[in-house]
């Protein structure tokens, strides 16, 4: 890490919960006539930076956007190679996730993957647990319409067997019943290659999220690219709605 960006990094104005959609593979591998399949492998590298940066600098969750239910509609030969990827890297990460004491979760259907990959995301589940230094999740056959009327269903369910009222619901009951239950509000969503979208990716809860885009591929991104996402977001002023007028009390109490 650039130890001038790293001085000018305020630790107590850090997100809480940072997200990645990390875009670009296809594109950086086109651009070195590789196939694509060579981008989602150079990508990997960037996930280790990233989660290890995000460690080291005490941010308590970090989420990326790894495999999308659209994803899966790819050519069968790319899906194939994205299972394969998944496999080896939570093989070789899980050991390293127990020593930084980082809990390893996922968000999505995880039931859509190759059995295999299942057999080893319960099995990392299971070894990470008992971790409390940050929340890594990967989102894994995640879409979030799918997810928001999968929380529907549930609650709809309670209510037709009698075990919840509708004037029960409200958004605080809503959000138990995503899948990003006992995660932090997302305060900051970075997205590489250039896009500006959000590509069904977390919209309940990114609504007063900070938004970065950057041009840099997702297989280039690197600590000093995060730390310029960081502090980037530490200038802004998260508002929540209110007026800077309403929030100067608080800051200044």
């Amino acid at each position: 890490m650039d130890p001038a960006l790293l001085s000018q990094l305020r630790q107590d104005k850090l997100p809480k919960h940072l997200a990645i959609v990390m875009d670009g593979n296809g594109r950086w591998a086109q651009q070195r006539n590789l196939p694509r399949n060579a981008g989602h492998r150079a990508g990997v590298k960037s996930v280790d930076e990233i989660v290890v940066t995000c460690r080291r600098l005490g941010i308590q969750a970090l989420t990326l956007f790894a495999l999308s239910t659209e994803n899966l509609e790819r050519p069968r030969a790319e899906v194939e190679v994205l299972m394969h990827i998944l496999r080896v890297y939570l093989r070789r990460e899980v050991e390293r996730m127990c020593q930084e004491s980082i809990r390893f979760n996922t968000i999505g259907d995880t039931t859509v993957l190759h059995p295999v990959v299942q057999a080893i995301i319960k099995e990392t589940l299971a070894r990470t647990a008992a971790c409390d230094g940050m929340i890594f999740t990967l989102a894994l056959g995640y879409g979030s319409h799918a997810e928001i009327v999968r929380t529907a269903k549930q609650l709809a369910w309670h209510v037709q067997q009698g075990l919840l009222a509708v004037d029960d619901i409200d958004e605080t009951l809503f959000a138990v019943h995503l899948d990003t239950v006992g995660l932090p509000e997302v305060d900051l969503l970075i997205r590489t290659s250039g896009e500006k979208r959000l590509s069904n990716f977390l919209l309940w809860q990114v609504a007063y999220a900070e938004l970065y885009f950057t041009s840099v591929l997702w297989p280039d991104f690197r600590s000093d690219d995060l730390l310029r996402a960081l502090l980037d977001y530490q200038t802004r002023e998260r508002r929540f709605g209110l007026t800077h007028e309403q929030l100067a009390p608080a800051v200044q109490s």
